[in-house]
C-alpha cells in the first residue's frame, strides 16, 4: 500500500507501474515502462526549535490546519537547499519572530505511519519580544506547570517537551531518539 501514490513519471509523464525494479531492488517503486525511471518515495522532514528562556519555552498557537489553534513548537516542513538546522531557524523566524540563537540537535522522531522524521534543535531566546508570521495566532512562554499539554498539536512536540524539561531538571542535556507509534 502507498501512502501518496506517484501516478505519472516526472521525466516523460507516462503512467508508472508499481514493481520491483530490475536493478536488484527489494522495495516495489514506482517505475516509468516508457523512460525507466525509477521514482523514489521517501520521508518527509520536519524541523523547528524548542526556544528557551530561563525556565520556560516559546510555544505558538497554530493560525492553520491541521489542528488550528493548537500550541506547538515552531516547526515546518524542511525546504530544499537548506540543512536541517537551517531550516529550523527558518521555521522559528517564519512562525515565532523569535530572536535566537541555535544550540544542538535535541531530538530526531520517527513518524512512520505519515512517513516524516521530525528533528528540533534547542535555541536560546535572545528576547522575550516576539512577532509571530501569519501561521501563528499567539506566540508566548511557558513554565512546565503552564504549558497546555492537552491542547498541544502533535505527539512529537509533547515528547519533546518531556524530554527537555526532563533534562533540564538534570541540567544535562541529550539526543534523543524515539519511535512514534
Amino acid at each position: 500500500m502507498h501512502r501518496s501514490p506517484i501516478k505519472h513519471c516526472k521525466n516523460c509523464g507516462t503512467t508508472v507501474l508499481y514493481r520491483l525494479p530490475d536493478d536488484g531492488d527489494t522495495r516495489e517503486r514506482a517505475v516509468c515502462p516508457a523512460c525507466g525511471t525509477i521514482h523514489y518515495e521517501n520521508p518527509l522532514n520536519v524541523v523547528g526549535t524548542v526556544p528557551h528562556w530561563g525556565d520556560r519555552v516559546l510555544l505558538c498557537k497554530r493560525n492553520i490546519e491541521p489542528r488550528w489553534g493548537k500550541w506547538t513548537l515552531p516547526a515546518g516542513f524542511m525546504e530544499l537547499d537548506e540543512t536541517t538546522s537551517q531550516g529550523a531557524a527558518r521555521e522559528t523566524d517564519e512562525e515565532a519572530g523569535a530572536q535566537f540563537e541555535m544550540e544542538d540537535l535535541f531530538s530526531v522522531m520517527n513518524v512512520e505511519r505519515v512517513g516524516q522524521v521530525h528533528l528540533y534543535y534547542r535555541a536560546r531566546l535572545l528576547s522575550e519580544k516576539f512577532n509571530p508570521g501569519h501561521e501563528t495566532i499567539e506566540a508566548r512562554l511557558f513554565t512546565e506547570a503552564e504549558i497546555p499539554w492537552d491542547e498541544l498539536a502533535f505527539k512529537t512536540v509533547k515528547e519533546t517537551l518531556v524530554c527537555y524539561f526532563s533534562d533540564r531538571r538534570k541540567g544535562a542535556y541529550g539526543i534523543h531518539v524515539i519511535d512514534i507509534e
